[in-house]
């Protein structure tokens, strides 16, 4: 399979140096500044599992494809920030035939409808990964856990012979990649999660185990908790009680240094997915009761709203 992975960053970065690694055929779709630094010097990946250089490796820009460069890709992986969703899709679109796979690796759903729209629903499987990576200045894409999961699947549940060949790419790569046959579940169960985290945590300032040591910390998470599960559960789509086990149990655990990537990027100042992984679930909501999930949106609107100004 050609695989066309969107972005050189740390998650696609990652998975797409993996695979290079494995010796799939993969092409990288960079900004012409990120494949000027990649023919540099390289790709570079720093990992518990194991450290990557590859030396050249293949890119196209947006300007090339536009151009009729690269052909067509068995196989799109898309690993952007769902602010970035837009211009991703019109990026790719010349990258995407009649048979090409799209899987999208972004928090929540919301961004199923513009691939939908774009592409075909037949043409978009369901997708999500776990991995605690950036990019450093110089360009190295530097882990900062051992954590490389990456699941996929048909989003009508099941397996089917083009997710299988998917399975076989995968097979021998050096991360955890799994073929799902419930995967948008599996997208809801960790929607739930990421939610509960980033509400918690950005409304807070602060680390899990900061807030479970404050009065009303724990209340506070667990109340969040059962907001995002009853959302879910109104979807169709309730959290396997294993599941959520696992989530309680990762969100309220004392001491805990756990962060949503969310916070770390409103303290840099960084544009933040409000909308994708907490309003869109607000908007999902049957029954308006969220309280503690509307107080953590207006919080992160408002932060929105400050960098905007303080940027005019």
């Amino acid at each position: 399979m050609r695989v066309l992975v969107v972005g050189a960053g740390a998650t696609g970065g990652y998975f797409g140096a993996r695979l290079v690694e494995a010796g799939r055929d993969v092409t990288f779709l960079v900004r012409p500044a990120r494949a000027e630094k990649l023919a540099a010097s390289g790709l570079r990946v720093k990992s518990p599992a194991g450290d990557i250089h590859i030396a050249e490796p293949p890119t196209l820009t947006a300007a090339d494809l536009a151009a009729g460069k690269g052909g067509r890709f068995d196989l799109v992986l898309l690993s952007c920030k769902a602010y970035d969703l837009d211009g991703a899709i019109a990026d790719v679109a010349p990258a995407v035939g009649p048979a090409t796979l799209v899987l999208p690796v972004l928090n929540g759903l919301r961004h199923l409808d513009a691939l939908d729209a774009a592409f075909g629903p037949e043409n978009v499987l369901g997708g999500s990964c776990a991995i605690v990576a950036t990019v450093r200045g110089d360009g190295e894409i530097r882990m900062m856990s051992p954590l490389h999961s990456l699941t996929f699947g048909e989003r009508a549940g099941g397996r089917s012979e083009r997710v299988e060949r998917i399975e076989a790419l995968m097979q021998g790569v050096a991360f955890q990649a799994r073929l799902s046959e419930a995967m948008v579940l599996e997208m809801w169960e960790k929607w739930t999660f990421l939610a509960t985290l980033a509400g918690a945590t950005c409304l807070m300032r602060a680390t899990i185990g900061d807030i479970v040591a404050a009065p009303g910390g724990l209340a506070l998470i667990e109340a969040l908790m059962e907001e995002c599960r009853r959302i879910a559960e109104d979807a169709g789509y309730a959290p396997r009680e294993k599941v959520m086990q696992n989530t309680r149990t990762s969100l309220t655990a004392e001491g805990s240094a756990f962060t949503a990537s969310m916070l770390r990027d409103i303290e840099n100042k960084a544009r933040i997915e409000a909308d994708h992984i907490i309003g869109d679930l607000i908007a999902r909501s049957r029954d308006g009761a969220h309280p503690m999930l509307d107080r953590a949106y207006t919080h992160l609107k408002a932060y929105e709203n400050r960098r905007a100004r303080e940027a005019a």
